[in-house]
């Protein structure tokens, strides 16, 4: 078994599936990148059991067969290579030899029939999307999900496909983002959950791509395809809670701001607050905002004034700063509208501008309790 590809280009496939491997692996065999070599063609495999990731790439080469690579030390070798062609021969003695204009260097290999089989997907539903797209609505959301083991189903974000649009859901309880696309439709319902690790993988590799991703699921495992990459991954297994349940409706109190002014005095302001609650405190009356923040433990407070367009009652509720600067970093709009009723009521933050047709945000943040009011 030998083929000759280039340095950077392998290096390039191999960093986007190294990070399916995870560093401490209950299987030894996990540890390795699978290769299997069909003539011109090197299929290159990383799983994880949960995620399974491969990508194909041209190899010049007559010959055919499959072993398994530690990923690692190939990694680190591949990096420290200038833009060249490398021989690869695997050898009688259990070792893989690669050899560059400066040299040859030798790698245990282990045996391909190890390692674990990708899930096959038996009677799969399936819809196509812009790469671009699928990677704006996973990094809309991803950041609103939650990381408690007790309650695994929000941990991942939620796909909902209809036939009037795509909807993706993330949230924690404290916050919540819902994206959809009325642009995009789906042929027949459908609904997953997807774990966060494969959605972190997929967004790197499809931000800013216009090819298609193909996908396909079932009940339990889902597969994404484009260009030349494939993944396929276990879905998170449970019931999503009823998320347009906990959406206010009625919200008669709507501020319209500025979104980087009010960001930037969000950021200020929330350094003077609690450091266990993060908590600011914003006080609405007519076209006045007023910002504060107050940790008594160490006697720091801020308070900033902006201006404002308010329509509603004199109000002053309390925010997590974590939450809303997250949220607010994660809009690409001039102004930003949020929506409130009362101080122990959710508060609903939209853009108002910066969007394309058919695209929508709502994002929902939970109040904080003030202590004195």
């Amino acid at each position: 078994m030998k083929f000759i590809i280039s340095s950077t280009y392998m290096l390039k496939n191999l960093q986007t599936l190294g990070g399916v491997i995870n560093n401490n692996n209950t299987m030894p065999i996990l540890d390795n990148f699978l290769f299997e070599l069909d003539h011109n063609s090197l299929k290159i495999s990383a799983s994880d059991l949960e995620t399974t990731m491969s990508s194909a790439l041209n190899v010049e080469s007559s010959d055919q067969g499959e072993i398994a690579v530690p990923a690692r030390l190939l990694l680190e070798t591949l990096k420290s290579f200038p833009e060249q062609p490398l021989t690869f021969h695997k050898l009688d003695n259990h070792t893989i030899e690669i050899s560059s204009e400066q040299g040859k260097y030798a790698l245990a290999y282990a045996n391909a029939e190890d390692f674990p089989s990708p899930v096959s997907i038996e009677d799969p539903s399936q819809t196509v999307l812009v790469g671009d797209i699928l990677a704006t609505a996973i990094n809309k959301t991803i950041f609103a999900t939650g990381n408690d083991d007790l309650r695994p189903v929000m941990n991942g974000v939620f796909f909902r496909f209809t036939t009037e649009a795509l909807i993706f859901v993330g949230t924690d309880a404290h916050k919540l983002v819902k994206y959809s696309r009325t642009d995009i439709k789906a042929d027949k319902p459908a609904e997953f959950i997807m774990p966060k690790k494969p959605l972190n993988l997929l967004k790197g590799v499809l931000l800013g791509s216009e090819e298609d991703v193909q996908i396909e699921f079932n009940e339990s495992n889902a597969k994404f395809s484009f260009e030349n990459l494939e993944l396929t991954c276990r879905l998170v297994d449970g019931k999503y809670p009823n998320y347009e349940a906990v959406i206010p409706q009625e919200n008669p109190n709507t501020l319209t701001i500025d979104r980087s002014l009010f960001l930037s005095s969000v950021r200020r302001v929330s350094i003077f607050s609690n450091k266990t609650t993060h908590q600011i405190r914003l006080k609405i009356a007519g076209a006045e905002l007023n910002i504060s923040a107050e940790d008594l433990d160490y006697s720091n407070k801020a308070e900033e004034r902006l201006t404002c367009d308010y329509q509603g009652d004199d109000l002053t509720i309390g925010f997590n700063s974590k939450f809303l600067t997250e949220m607010l970093n994660n809009l690409n709009s001039e102004d930003i509208k949020i929506k409130m009723s009362l101080p122990n009521r959710a508060g609903i933050l939209t853009p108002v501008d910066g969007l394309e047709e058919g695209e929508h945000i709502t994002m929902l943040v939970m109040p904080v309790m003030l202590g004195n009011q």
